[in-house]
């Protein structure tokens, strides 16, 4: 199969849902990139050229209620396990018997659930900004409040309510980006607005009540990176504590960064995610199978 730089938009079936996706490299290394809660696949559509260049076949979703994948209605369709498996689900949508995934805050518990459940798919792992229980050094006082907002008026009502107050997230690197690059408060705002309100009340409560993965990853063996921007102060310590825990991880603080390095400090970030990934090496069982419209 040739190997192509082009960036390609497709809807994939996974499970019950359809996943809207960024791919781009066919015939390289499996790599999946899963963005966090009310984030989307152009979260690193920044990432897909120098990553296929580096001989990675990267696939980038919309998680299930986000940006242009199925939004099922109902809070009910929405869960960590949910998301887990439409990961699965996708990669086996894809043909891939093993691949190497990151995730991003909530993506990055969504990915712990998968290698913990899947540790033979994965050749490698890479935990960015993200935590490995309930979100203890959030506020949970503001979210309520939240979640009267989204209930009443959906996330168009969460947006507006945001503009006027300051989260755990808009760190002074946050702001930095919000002032010197053009459109990102825009595109951030968008993002929550292709959110579902139904995933973001499905969601929020499972955030702060999820059990506590660190001693069962303790006993994970795949290959693993954590990341975490040095400003996140409601996941540097988790961060540290997941490589710690880890037998394989090493970790990566990436510095003048907050919660979103990959925009914030993008060429240390690449750097030191490329790093990783180059060790890698190829997939053990060679490279991955077409899947439906790739044949």
């Amino acid at each position: 199969m040739s190997r192509t730089g082009t960036v390609q938009r497709e809807r994939i079936p996974a499970g019950d849902v359809a996943l809207d996706v960024l791919e781009a490299g066919r015939g390289g290394r499996p790599l999946l990139l899963v963005h966090g809660f009310c984030g989307a696949k152009e979260d690193f559509a920044e990432a897909l050229g120098p990553l296929t260049e580096r001989g990675w076949h990267v696939v980038v979703p919309d998680l299930r209620g986000h940006g242009g994948s199925d939004k099922p209605a109902g809070t009910g369709a929405y869960s960590l396990a949910a998301l887990a498996a439409d990961v699965i689900a996708l990669a086996e949508a894809l043909s891939w018997r093993r691949f190497t995934l990151l995730g991003h805050s909530m993506g990055g518990m969504v990915a712990q659930l998968v290698a913990l459940a899947h540790p033979g798919r994965l050749d490698g792992l890479v935990l960015m900004d993200t935590g490995h229980g309930p979100l203890r050094e959030v506020d949970a006082g503001p979210v309520e409040l939240a979640k009267a907002v989204v209930a009443e008026g959906g996330t168009a009502a969460l947006v507006k309510a945001q503009q006027e107050t300051e989260g755990p997230l808009d760190t002074p690197a946050h702001q930095r980006l919000l002032v010197e690059r053009a459109g990102y408060r825009e595109f951030c705002e968008a993002k929550t607005l292709g959110a579902s309100a139904d995933m973001w009340l499905g969601m929020v409560d499972e955030l702060f009540s999820q059990p506590d993965r660190l001693q069962a990853l303790r006993g994970l063996r795949v290959p693993t990176l954590v990341i975490v921007g040095e400003q996140d102060a409601p996941f540097l310590g988790d961060g540290r504590r997941m490589a710690a825990a880890i037998p394989s991880a090493r970790l990566a603080v990436i510095s003048n960064a907050g919660h979103s390095p990959q925009f914030e400090a993008p060429e240390r970030w690449l750097d030191e995610l490329s790093g990783f990934l180059d060790e890698l090496g190829g997939p053990q069982d060679g490279p991955d199978a077409p899947h439906g419209a790739h044949a």
